[in-house]
Formats: structure tokens, C-alpha cells, sequence
């Protein structure tokens, strides 16, 4: 069989016990998520992305760390950093008599943002954030409010952008989400199922617009565990049309496609029926995605991982699957490029300090 490793799966703490240590080691993973939890010290974190190194040099260390509430390391000298609305703010902010001077220091303070963001990072290990949030700010969605940058997609694209920028002066990959916009819906697919009633004409014309502008930038796109049924009847990660059609086809996206948690609740039920991990996996992999996550589920009793993996195996010998030689190489592209700076060394280094002294 073709070698794709699709998975991204967790670890239940701060060490890795000899049950994640298998996990890990499985053909199928290809990523591992930190969170919260994961998380005592810089010494203990880059301690534990060593040893998951260690077993598989090519595995993912993948975070959710934007900034604002969405920030998994927080102390020990992680930079605390502002919501990206905050870079929507200060773009609206012209000095007095320079027109465009509130978005030119915007777009800069972004950049910073991203360096500081990617670079800390890397001197702990950690491979990937899952940023930017390309969500607009339609004033309706609690789990987006300030995660995201603007109302205007032309103003999240290019702070998005420069963002980007500064993640790649790291050496950092970016993902773009919640594809097509998770932000004109109220529910909170992490515990519902949001419908989004809009026609594809003007989702197109707003939300989706910075995946196209941003199609040779992005590296890689979280669709949305949302429904818009003008479009098609199952939630954007598991819908052909979306990442096929649109997405790929028609914003003309090149990189890696990665849904959203399969263990949220927007992924457990398509077309009104309820299914399995697993079988969410083989219908997100066989929609279009490159990579799928299952967040937090180490810690249940049973751990429905070893299930997922045991499934997913299973139904690639089944056929239910095929593993994709283009999506293993769009996972590896991933990966970060050039050596990382020791924390030490980061903190002295001239750039750091620089981009620091930009954030708002």
C-alpha cells in the first residue's frame, strides 16, 4: 500500500506513555496536536516534541495557538498576543492627516505578530500553528468574535497575508479556516451543527473571497463543520463540491486540506446520519481532505484513537480509501523550513525584539 499517514491525533499529557508512543510510531499518523494540558514549562514541552521526534522525524507537532483566548502556551516566557481583531482596530486607526497610515501599521504589527508567534514556537519544538482564522466578523458568532481580523474580506486577506509573512520568516506553514466562513453562523460546531442559509453567489462574493486572493500563500485550509444547503447537503469536510469543486477547482487552492476535529459534533452526523470516527475519516478523506484530526480523545476511557486508527486501516484494505501519494507530499511540505533558534538565543536575537516592540 501507498504510504499516507492522515491522522493527527493527541497525547493524554505531558510526557508520552508507551501506548502514545505506539500510536505515534502507526503508519497511519502523520500529526500529533498539543494542548493545554500537554503543557508545564519550555523545558517540558520541548522535552516532549523531542521525544515524538525521536520515534517518527517526519510526524507534525501541530498547535491551536493564535493568540488571544485561542492560546495554548501561555507563560514561562511564551509572548502573551492580541486577538487578531486587534490588528483590525489599529488597520482603522489612520494618524492624523496620513490616510492608509492605520493600515500600513497594521499589516506590519501582523507580520511581527506571526514571527513572534512562529519563532517562539519553533525553539520549543513545535512544528505547525493551525492560524490564521480567515472568518469574517459578521457579529454573530461567539465561538469567532475576535479571532477574527475584520467585517471586510479584502482587510482580513491582506492582515491574514501579512501574518503569514511573518509565520514564514519563522519557517512556519499557516492554515487558513474555517473555509468557506464559519462566521455568519451563531451555532458553535464544536456542540451543534450549523446551517448557513446563504446562496454560494454571496458567500463567494464575501467570506470565501480571501481563499482565492490568498490561493499561492495559503499552505493549508480547515474547512468549516458547517451546512450551507444551497450548496450542498453535507457539512463543508465532507463535501466533494466544496473542497473539489470550489476550493480546489474554482479559488484555485493548491496546498493541504485539513478538517476540522472529528470528534466535534458538526462531524458526527452527515446527511442525518450518525457515524463512527472512523467513518468520518474515510468520508472527509474521500471528499477531499488531506488530513484529519481527532482532538482530545486520549483521555476518554476507552480511547476511541485506537479505534479510529485500527478503522481507518481497515478500510483502506477494504477500499473504502485510497491512500494519496500527492496528500502525503502536501503533509510533508508542511513541515518547517530552515533551522529553528534556540529560545535563548531568540530572545537576543535583534528580530524578535523588534517584532515585540510592534505588537499592539
Amino acid at each position: 500500500m501507498s504510504e499516507h499517514a492522515p491522522l493527527i491525533l493527541d497525547v493524554a499529557g505531558t510526557a508520552l506513555t508507551d501506548v502514545d508512543r505506539a500510536r505515534i510510531a502507526h503508519p497511519m499518523t502523520g500529526g500529533i496536536i498539543l494542548f493545554q494540558r500537554n503543557w508545564k514549562s519550555r523545558a517540558q514541552l520541548e522535552s516532549l516534541c523531542a521525544d515524538i521526534k525521536a520515534i517518527r522525524a517526519d510526524v507534525l507537532v501541530c498547535v491551536d495557538h493564535e493568540g488571544g483566548r485561542v492560546q495554548r502556551f501561555r507563560t514561562d516566557g511564551f509572548t502573551h498576543l492580541p486577538p487578531m481583531h486587534a490588528f483590525g482596530e489599529l488597520w482603522m486607526k489612520d494618524e492624523r492627516g496620513r490616510p492608509g497610515s492605520g493600515a500600513m501599521a497594521a499589516t506590519n504589527a501582523a507580520t511581527a505578530a506571526g514571527y513572534v508567534l512562529g519563532a517562539e514556537l519553533r525553539a520549543c519544538g513545535v512544528d505547525f500553528s493551525f492560524t490564521p482564522v480567515l472568518d469574517l466578523d459578521w457579529g454573530e458568532s461567539d465561538i469567532i468574535g475576535d479571532r477574527a481580523f475584520h467585517r471586510d474580506p479584502r482587510v482580513v486577506a491582506l492582515l491574514a497575508k501579512s501574518l503569514m509573512h511573518g509565520l514564514l520568516l519563522a519557517g512556519v506553514a499557516n492554515c487558513g479556516k474555517h473555509f468557506p466562513g464559519h462566521g455568519f453562523v451563531t451555532a458553535d460546531s464544536h456542540t451543534d451543527i450549523p446551517v448557513d442559509p446563504r446562496g454560494l453567489k454571496a458567500i463567494l462574493q464575501d467570506d470565501a473571497a480571501p481563499y482565492g486572493w490568498l490561493n499561492t500563500a495559503l499552505s493549508s485550509v480547515m474547512p468549516a463543520h458547517v451546512i450551507y444547503p444551497k450548496v450542498d447537503s453535507r457539512p463543508a469536510g465532507f463535501s466533494s463540491r466544496w473542497l473539489g469543486d470550489i476550493l480546489r477547482g474554482q479559488l484555485g487552492f493548491r496546498g493541504a486540506i485539513i478538517s476540522d476535529d472529528l470528534s466535534m459534533a458538526g462531524a458526527r452526523l452527515i446527511e442525518g446520519r450518525e457515524v463512527s470516527f472512523a467513518d468520518a475519516a474515510v468520508a472527509a478523506l474521500n471528499a477531499g481532505c488531506d488530513l484529519v484530526p481527532l482532538c482530545n480523545q486520549s483521555v476518554q476511557d476507552p480511547p476511541a484513537v485506537d479505534g479510529l486508527l485500527e478503522g481507518l486501516a481497515e478500510a483502506q484494505l477494504k477500499g473504502r480509501w485510497h491512500a494519496s501519494e500527492a496528500s502525503e507530499q502536501r503533509r510533508l511540505a508542511l513541515l518547517p523550513k530552515g533551522a529553528a533558534l534556540p529560545w535563548d538565543a531568540l530572545m537576543a536575537h535583534p528580530d524578535y525584539i523588534h517584532a515585540l516592540d510592534l505588537l499592539p
